[in-house]
Parts: C-alpha cells; structure tokens; sequence
C-alpha cells in the first residue's frame, strides 16, 4: 500500500484516524496505530512482516542486554551481535543474489540463487533499529523495556517503507506522551497535501515523460531527447521521495509524531557538499553518526573514510554495480571539493557553480537509473554527443512543447519561490486580525486532493522508486 493510492487516501487512512481519535488514552492510541501500521506493512506482502518482527524481536532483547551490562566488555558483544545480525539480514534478503551472481561469474561456479524476494522497507528499518542498539550502548537513550513500543517505533507506516529514517531518540518521548492539537493537525494535513501534490501531479507526469525516452532504443533517440528524458528523470526522483516525505511527516503531525526534515530544496544547491547536505538528509546523517565519525572522520583516513562511506551509501541504494558506481562517482567529487575544488569554486559566480552542480547530479542519474553500466556509458555518451545519434527528432519536438509549462513548473516548485511567495501574500493580507489565507488553503487542499483523484482513477502510472530499497 502506498499514501498516493484510493485505498489509503479512501479507506485505510479515515478508519485510521477514527479509531486512532475514539479514546485519548495514549496506550490505546499506540495499540492501535501498530495493529494499522503492521496491517499497512502486510498489505499485498504478509510474509515479509515476520522479518519485520524477527528484527524487533531481536534487537529488543539485545539493547535490554547492551543497558543492562552497560560498562562492560559483555554490553560491547551483545551490540555487536545485534548488529552483525540486522547486517545479516539485509543481506540475505538484498545482497546475496548480488553476491553469489558477482563469486559464480570471477570463480565460474553455479551457485544457487534465492527466489525469495526484498522486504519492502527493509533498508529503513534496519538502519532505524541500528541506530537503536548503538545509541542504547552509548547511553544516549535507555532501552525500551515494553516490546510493543520498540515495534510501534520500527513500524511506524507512516515512515516504515521509506523513511526519513527516524532515530528512536528522536521519538522516544512522543510515544509516551505526545499532544495533538488543532494546529499540528492542520499543519499535518497540509504537509500531507503537498507531498501527494508532489508525488501524483509532478512526480508521475515527469516519469511518464522520462520513460518515453530512458526506455526507448538508445540507439534511436536524439541528443536532446536524451537530455530531455534524463532532466524529467531528474524531476521524478526528487517530487517522488520528497513527496514521500512530505506526505510521512505530515502524517506523523496528524498522530502526534515529529519527524525531522529530509529534503531541503537540494537542487539549488553550488556545491557536492551542500547538495548532499539537503538531498535524503536522514541518510546522509546516518552514515556521518554511526559510519563515517566512528571511522575516524576528518581526523584520521580522511579520504579513506569517505568513500568507503559512499560505496556504502551506493550498496544501500540497490545491489547492483551501477549504484557501486553512482556512490564512487559522489565519493571522488566530494574529495575533490573537500581538497581542491571547492576554493575554486569559492572564485566563480554563483550561477556558474550551480550549473556545475546540476550537470554532475543529472550525469549521477544516469548512473542510477541504467542497471547495466554500459548502457549508461552509452546514454552518457549521447548526452554528449559522442554516438552520432541526431541532435533531434519529431519525438523531442512533441514532448518537449507539450511539457514545456510543465518543465517551467517544476523548475520552480525545486527551489523555495512558491513557499516565499506564500508567505509574503500571508504576512501583507490580514483582515480584522484574521488572515483569509487560511480558508485559501483549505480551498487549495481540496483541490490538489480533488485533481490527485482524478489523476489516479484515470492512470496506471504510478510508482513509488524507492520502494526497491
């Protein structure tokens, strides 16, 4: 089940919320909320939730053993354990087809491989409840003693699937006490309105867009066309997973939960860095936390340091060479700016570092979307006009006048200007203390929700990218 879907903007989420709001008894709210977010879970996939589980059961009994030897040598063993076993399962579920395929091919073996398939989420919630244990053992957090509130905290549906990836510290105290009241709710709704206007009106129309082109023949498709499927692509993965979460917080508002940013307009970003610093920040702060500064940091293995982190952020991505690729090809930009680049950077004017920064992250899409290597290299390679594909055809003529607004819409709704735009109008029109916005919002709300209906009894398209990881 997915948010932009019928049966949860229709059904599952209005039962949820009248059960969730018949008491406000907090123990029944949490009982609640984990028989809907482990029913969310298993909708179309109920096998998979005994990893789920499994995972809570695990991770549970180790952090309770990891507090209660805290100081010892033996509370350092039972976070190990805990941690070798959640790496464990990821792996077996994610990369051992990925590995076994990778030992058959360099050894020329016939090793069997697994039919059985990724967990939807798996990535989130693993590096969810690693954070857990490893913050149970630096004392920053004490273990939870109740069961069912550690699984409350790993399934959450309204961040499970696909994150932002929410540290239990950050949440500990709102599954004990949390306060909703009119204006988080409100707040909530409108957050959840502009992820689905995000996913289903922005999102979907530029992958239709993109796989028109990304999908064709590569050896039919003309140098623009090229750059317009991968510019759409561009598009799409961004209002997709912002707008997931969008629509995650924004849920979680509505129940009580305060769930941390995870986007903040990456694509206006003029440097790698500052790129990385706003695009999936969850991650990226996971990986800085428990990966990157145990490591060692800038201290010690600098350059060693950051691309063992983003060969792992790659691997995190998807098992295939290609995301290898994508987080080596981050890491090697990232050193360079670190050592070098950036002071050139610094001497540039502003708008030139920002084209730098578009053309490395729109090459970096190519490397994410082809799974073969060489076909991206191809696509690279028309991109810039190195194959003798024409510069462009009727196909680019049609698509890019039909989406020509659309292209101009999108472009802006990437960077804070509609948001400034709001706020002037908000703080300039007020009358008798009253401010007419809020009925403009509400109006507003009902019409992307209305339009998103629409959108979605009316198109099969609509995928959710990342839920592969």
């Amino acid at each position: 089940m997915v948010f932009s879907s019928l049966v949860f903007l229709y059904l599952f989420f209005p039962i949820n919320l009248i059960f969730y709001f018949i008491s406000k008894n907090n123990t029944y709210r949490n009982i609640i909320l984990l028989g809907f977010s482990l029913f969310f879970y298993a909708w179309g996939e109920p096998f998979f939730i005994f990893a789920l589980l499994l995972s809570g059961i695990v991770n549970y009994s180790f952090a309770l053993l990891i507090d209660r030897y805290k100081g010892t040598y033996k509370s350092k063993i039972f976070l190990y354990l805990a941690v070798i076993i959640d790496l464990s399962m990821i792996g077996v579920f994610k990369y051992y087809n990925f590995f076994v395929t990778n030992v058959n091919f360099v050894l020329n073996t016939n090793l069997g491989l697994s039919s059985i398939g990724l967990p939807i989420g798996i990535s989130f919630y693993t590096f969810q409840i690693i954070s857990y244990v490893i913050d149970v053992y630096r004392g920053d957090v004490p273990a939870q003693k109740k069961f069912y509130k550690l699984l409350l905290y790993m399934s959450l549906y309204h961040q499970l699937i696909a994150g932002p990836i929410v540290r239990y510290i950050d949440v500990a105290n709102e599954i004990d006490n949390r306060v909703i009241d009119s204006d988080k709710f409100s707040y909530g709704i409108n957050r959840f309105i502009i992820g689905l206007l995000k996913k289903v009106i922005i999102a979907n129309s530029a992958g239709q867009v993109a796989t028109l082109f990304l999908d064709s023949n590569l050896s039919e498709i003309s140098v623009l066309g090229a750059w317009l499927g991968i510019i759409m692509y561009t598009f799409q993965i961004y209002f997709d997973f912002s707008g997931y979460s969008d629509m995650a917080i924004g849920l979680g508002r509505m129940f009580g939960f305060t769930y941390k940013e995870n986007f903040d307009y990456p694509y206006i970003a003029k440097s790698v860095q500052d790129f990385w610093r706003r695009w999936h920040i969850s991650l990226s702060s996971f990986f800085r936390d428990y990966v990157y500064i145990p490591l060692g940091g800038n201290r010690k293995g600098f350059v060693r340091n950051v691309m063992i982190v983003w060969m792992l952020t790659g691997l995190w991505h998807g098992a295939s060479w290609n995301f290898i690729m994508w987080g080596f090809y981050y890491g090697v930009f990232l050193l360079m700016e670190r050592l070098f680049l950036s002071k050139v950077l610094d001497k540039i004017p502003s708008v030139l570092r920002h084209i730098y920064l578009m053309l490395i992250v729109i090459i970096g899409w190519v490397f994410f979307y082809f799974i073969d290597i060489k076909e991206g290299l191809k696509f690279i390679g028309i991109l810039f006009g190195f194959s003798g594909n024409p510069l462009y055809d009727v196909k680019f003529e049609v698509e890019f006048f039909n989406n020509v607004i659309f292209i101009i819409f999108a472009a802006f709704s990437s960077t804070p200007v509609f948001k400034f735009i709001y706020r002037k109008i908000n703080d300039l029109i007020v009358v008798n203390g009253y401010r007419p916005s809020k009925l403009a919002v509400v109006a507003f709300n009902a019409l992307i929700l209305a339009v998103s209906t629409i959108l979605l009894i009316g198109q099969t398209y609509n995928p959710f990218l990342y839920f592969r990881f």
